[in-house]
């Protein structure tokens, strides 16, 4: 692990271009359930260069449990466009770049599954150097209790606007990244 994380450092260091992001979803099997809403937060070592954020609607209702957890609903994705109208988009906005999430299998799995449905799609999973911020933070901070999401951000003093919502979710996993970049002496 620490060789990666050296190679991380230096991609940072001589400015490659990350982007971290993160989905909502109807549920947990990226198999059956679909994806809700995709944020996303392209930055570098000078700082953040773009946004991107959309809700889709999944063609099906949306489970009371995951409404629940992301205070996603109905009404909201009603007049959404459907994946396949945004996911292009999305795909060209990480091109090229070092994707990062937090518990990468999660959020990777949905993607690579949408891209074997997607046949227009250039590669049948992502092609992206991915780097997963739980798996780092465990690494640089082995002493905190927790390293979910939320409760990283808390311990890091990072303020979290709209918890479970995937742009604000993505901008803490940059956030919690650069933290541990840094706290690895760059």
């Amino acid at each position: 692990m620490n060789d990666f994380i050296e190679k991380i450092q230096k991609a940072y260091n001589e400015g490659d271009i990350f982007t971290a992001f993160d989905l909502e979803t109807t549920g947990l099997d990226p198999k059956t359930d679909k994806i809700v809403e995709i944020g996303a937060v392209k930055f570098d070592n000078k700082g953040l260069i773009a946004r991107f954020s959309t809700l889709i609607n999944p063609g099906i209702p949306m489970p009371k449990e995951a409404e629940r957890v992301n205070n996603i609903s109905d009404k909201m994705l009603k007049d959404k466009p459907a994946i396949n109208g945004v996911f292009p988009d999305f795909l060209r906005f990480i091109q090229g770049t070092i994707l990062l999430a937090h518990n990468t299998s999660f959020d990777c799995n949905f993607i690579n599954e949408k891209l074997k449905e997607f046949p227009s799609s250039p590669f049948p999973a992502l092609p992206n150097r991915i780097v997963d911020t739980l798996l780092l933070s465990r690494e640089v901070f082995p002493a905190f209790q927790s390293h979910s999401l939320q409760n990283l951000a808390s311990a890091l003093q990072i303020n979290a606007i709209d918890a479970h919502r995937a742009e604000d979710d993505a901008r803490l996993c940059m956030e919690i990244f650069i933290r541990c970049i840094k706290a690895r002496g760059v």
